[in-house]
């Protein structure tokens, strides 16, 4: 069976909606993955039940968070955050540590993550990084980089590449590391651009966007599809096939939406 990854979605201030783009759920289920849109709750209970309905975590991109979780006022070029959201992906990430879900980051997942976990951002990079690098290009859309991976890293290991192109649209970013969290990619101007927690069984967050360009890059399905791999080898240690014989699927050929 294909793995059940819960997607965070984002959320409209103006219109007090959440909303998904399509491009996240299209890159899992090329990948091998049945996505689910998680619904916003404040509420405990209904968090952990709709955490245990799913193999793997995917928190997308999306608006500022409050400077405040991590020890600061915030800036005028910082957005307004959404307070609900922060709150559901700080108790989505503890139970999925604590379980060995895995976990995949993208964008502001990756300052979720970091600030989680005890770690600070950059509320602007423009304004607060001399020397900065394009990120963003503003309203218009996106931007692409190369961003450089660190060597010996997991992610080295499953790409084996030194240096990679991404495509990124984000003013804020990683400024001090959690402590348990492990860099594995830099920016030009080294902010730190992806993640791990080694001890985990799957835990990473790229600050890119990688659901922007999986179809053309080999690197970011393989970043995916590993994500994926990971959520159904959970799934296959936790859940008890329902009559004897079933299996678990092997690893479905990429499919294209």
């Amino acid at each position: 069976m294909k793995p059940i990854v819960g997607v965070v979605p984002l959320y409209d201030l103006e219109k007090q909606c959440i909303w998904m783009l399509p491009a996240y759920l299209n890159m899992l289920r090329a990948c091998g993955a049945t996505p689910m849109i998680l619904p916003f709750t404040t509420d405990r209970a209904e968090t952990r039940r709709m955490f245990e309905l799913c193999d793997g975590l995917l928190l997308t991109g999306g608006q500022d968070i409050d400077p405040k979780l991590y020890g600061e006022q915030p800036i005028p070029a910082c957005g307004k955050p959404c307070h609900t959201r922060d709150a559901l992906e700080d108790a989505l990430l503890s139970m999925a540590l604590s379980t060995e879900k895995p976990v995949l980051g993208i964008c502001r997942g990756i300052q979720l993550m970091n600030v989680a976990l005890g770690g600070t951002l950059w509320q602007d990079i423009p304004s607060q990084v001399q020397g900065a690098a394009g990120h963003e290009t503003g309203a218009s859309g996106a931007t692409h980089h190369p961003v450089r991976v660190r060597v010996g890293s997991p992610l080295w290991n499953l790409i084996e590449k030194n240096t990679i192109d991404v495509v990124s649209y984000h003013h804020q970013g990683v400024k001090k590391l959690a402590h348990c969290l492990q860099p594995m990619a830099y920016s030009s101007d080294g902010i730190v651009e992806a993640v791990c927690i080694p001890e985990q069984r799957f835990c990473w967050a790229v600050q890119w966007h990688p659901e922007l360009s999986w179809e053309a890059s080999p690197q970011q399905r393989a970043i995916v599809r590993a994500f994926v791999r990971a959520s159904r080898d959970w799934a296959a240690s936790v859940h008890q096939p329902k009559m004897p014989g079933m299996g678990r699927e092997d690893e479905p050929e990429l499919t294209m939406p």
